[in-house]
């Protein structure tokens, strides 16, 4: 596969899309995060002959999918997401362990709520695509303690847990790998580090 990787200079945010290989008939692509919509996105379906599968939404917040409404103008495409709406869009909703099949593309829903409600992360073969939820050396930001303990326990349990090797493509900032993110994550670690200094405080939610 092909991942093309832009930056949405609106929201301070990652947009990609990712396309199947030059020798695929059809060729096909999906869209994850459109915080914000150029030429550039465009360009890169279009100069690839990519058709349109979905737009996957990791979350609803405005700076990850202000570029919905144009999307939706172009191509006749469902939009995906834990929510069942999206400002004024319907989306397909999906469930946690869901396995979405959009042409080429394998797609398996794990849900990790806390920075939203709606937060999901994507696994396509070896690549994760985990929104605000996980970014190079933090965690998302949560607005209670239960959010958060919510959100560390599906991090630790579901993407954290995951077996073998994996390249993690965050909401914000640069691409990491998931044994980066288990070795030196700071919200990670400072998470086990409060768990170790108070052993009575439970975090965790079964």
């Amino acid at each position: 596969m092909k991942l093309f990787i832009h930056f949405c200079i609106s929201g301070f945010c990652n947009c990609y899309v990712l396309g199947t290989e030059e020798s695929s008939i059809p060729k096909e692509a999906i869209i994850i995060d459109p915080g914000g919509m150029d030429a550039h996105i465009i360009d890169r379906i279009e100069k690839n002959d990519f058709i349109l599968r979905g737009i996957l939404c990791t979350h609803g917040h405005p700076n990850h999918i202000r570029g919905i409404s144009t999307l939706k103008r172009i191509y006749d495409t469902e939009i995906y997401c834990v929510s069942p709406l999206i400002q004024e869009h319907k989306t397909v909703p999906l469930k946690d362990g869901e396995i979405l099949n959009l042409g080429s593309f394998k797609i398996e829903v794990i849900t990790v709520p806390g920075h939203s409600a709606d937060s999901a992360v994507y696994k396509i073969e070896n690549m994760l695509f985990t929104g605000d939820a996980l970014t190079a050396g933090l965690v998302g930001s949560t607005a209670s303690v239960y959010a958060a303990a919510n959100q560390m326990t599906a991090l630790r349990n579901k993407v954290l847990a995951l077996p073998g090797h994996y390249s993690v493509f965050p909401g914000h900032g640069p691409p990491t790998s998931l044994e980066a993110e288990r070795r030196f994550n700071s919200g990670v670690n400072s998470y086990e580090d409060i768990k170790t200094r108070r052993p009575g405080l439970k975090l965790e939610l079964d």
